[in-house]
């Protein structure tokens, strides 16, 4: 499959945010879904493995992925703000590259799940995503917001920075299933093709 990244920058809430656009010219267009990426000050960006792996799966179904840096990272101005201001960052992307009703998926690994899930919360209901992909999601240090049912969670069984039992119970009083990866860790070390196949399968339809 030919698959593209266009590189730039969009108008963010403190100036410039770096983005990434990746496409494909095989499918047909299904909507747009946005990709947030780990914690910032622990060497996170758009260009994470996980977050990478994901936006591959994702495209490969037929969206256009937008990955971006948050405030402070890379080319995005601005400085690191506790999750409050990378949610702002998020929802300007959304408003960026969204075009009026398209369907959205926003995915986040990480703390991006936790920025991912925040920025749904804050949408109009007319506007909110469909579905959500969140992978190893910062539920222990953050107080991350109900999510929707068609919410695909995805954690690693050996998880050393979110234990799995943190994620367990924030998804227990949703009834949200965790799909839970036999043996991986937080960054999915050896098993990036199974996440892809993950989240690949997971959007058949």
């Amino acid at each position: 499959m030919n698959t593209f990244t266009k590189r730039g920058e969009i108008a963010g809430p403190v100036g410039p945010l770096s983005v990434a656009v990746d496409t494909t010219t095989d499918l047909p267009e299904r909507g747009l879904a946005v990709v947030c990426h780990p914690h910032p000050l622990q060497g996170g960006t758009m260009d994470n493995k996980v977050v990478t792996t994901v936006a591959r799966a994702l495209v490969q179904r037929g969206w256009r992925v937008v990955r971006f840096n948050y405030r402070g990272v890379g080319g995005s101005a601005g400085a690191w703000d506790e999750g409050r201001g990378e949610v702002d960052d998020a929802l300007a992307v959304i408003a960026a590259h969204r075009v009026a009703g398209e369907p959205l998926v926003l995915g986040g690994f990480s703390f991006g799940g936790f920025i991912a899930a925040s920025a749904a919360a804050r949408l109009p209901d007319a506007d909110k995503p469909g579905r959500l992909v969140l992978v190893a999601p910062s539920t222990a240090r953050h107080d991350a917001p109900p999510v929707s049912a068609e919410t695909l969670l995805i954690h690693g069984e050996a998880d050393d920075v979110v234990p799995l039992s943190a994620s367990m119970d924030w998804a227990r009083p949703q009834a949200l299933p965790v799909v839970v990866v036999p043996g991986a860790g937080h960054f999915f070390h050896g098993q990036l093709v199974l996440l892809k196949s993950l989240v690949f399968r997971n959007f058949a339809e």
